[in-house]
């Protein structure tokens, strides 16, 4: 609810619009009917979004259209490793997991799949065209241009200057899995571009994801949005409250306690009354001396 109340705000001081997008692409671990829940939860808070919903496990045939063009650019490949694979590899490298605890993919099918077979489709991190634009890569200069290390720059609204070396730190990283779900990088860059978004406001977990979805739109010559991301309710031992560690979904039988329990989190003032003139009083403050 911080996210979520955090973006309509944002867009109603500047003017925008509220769009919602069901990020389902990973139907694994989607609860069937939560996507309902969702939308009832936000409609009961009184933020409606300005267009229909968008559910991202109905758009695979843009993803695989995307995806395609960057296999015919050489900037992906198919992988045939397994996680156990990464971690021999690493192993054999004298690396470990330097990353949240996640395995830093190491290149090994860049140059094919040794006879394996593929199981999995990696964006190349390692690819640089000396004097232009990574759109401009195309298959024939990766075999001919250096390796060079591609330092991504942006400024988060909230967090201020951020940068990452995503081959280094992240390695070539997943578009679509083994198990045939496009990862959530691509996804969101694609959805992002084709719903015109100009910014987007998500929890601070998701921070360490803008680097890699910068690179991306790089390599397909998209705009990049301006990020805001949002401070995390954590728990009284200082992770985040999900599902995965036993949280309660949020309630909404009374609205406007919700609400103000989300505004605390944003240095919001806790407002009385109704539904309708807290959201007023909020994006007001908002508006005058958020300075982000």
């Amino acid at each position: 609810m911080v996210a979520a109340l955090a973006s309509w705000l944002d867009a109603r001081a500047h003017g925008g619009q509220w769009l919602v997008r069901i990020e389902d692409v990973d139907t694994s671990r989607c609860v069937p009917g939560m996507d309902q829940v969702i939308l009832q939860q936000l409609s009961a808070c009184g933020l409606h979004p300005d267009a229909p919903p968008v559910w991202q496990s109905q758009r695979s045939g843009l993803y695989q259209q995307t995806l395609d063009q960057l296999v015919a650019r050489g900037l992906a490949y198919p992988c045939a490793c397994s996680r156990k694979d990464i971690e021999t590899a690493l192993s054999s490298l004298g690396q470990g997991r330097a990353r949240h605890g996640e395995l830093i993919y190491p290149g090994t099918c860049r140059t094919g799949l040794h006879g394996k077979a593929s199981r999995a489709w990696r964006l190349r991190t390692d690819v640089y065209a000396s004097n232009q634009p990574l759109a401009l890569v195309l298959p024939a200069q990766v075999a001919t241009q250096s390796i060079a290390n591609i330092i991504i720059h942006w400024t988060d609204r909230r967090l201020g200057a951020q940068q990452q070396d995503v081959a280094a730190e992240v390695g070539d990283f997943v578009l679509k899995r083994a198990d045939g779900c496009f990862a959530y990088q691509l996804a969101v860059v694609v959805d992002d571009a084709a719903q015109g978004v100009t910014d987007v406001v998500r929890g601070e977990d998701l921070a360490d994801n803008t680097a890699r979805q910068i690179l991306l739109q790089q390599c397909l010559g998209l705009p990049t949005p301006r990020y805001l991301h949002t401070p995390l309710v954590r728990g009284v031992d200082g992770e985040k409250l999900s599902k995965q560690n036993g949280a309660e979904a949020m309630g909404t039988s009374d609205p406007l306690a919700a609400l103000n329990n989300a505004a605390g989190f944003l240095g919001l003032p806790v407002c009385a009354g109704s539904v309708a003139k807290a959201l007023g009083v909020w994006v007001s403050v908002w508006r005058g001396s958020m300075v982000f």
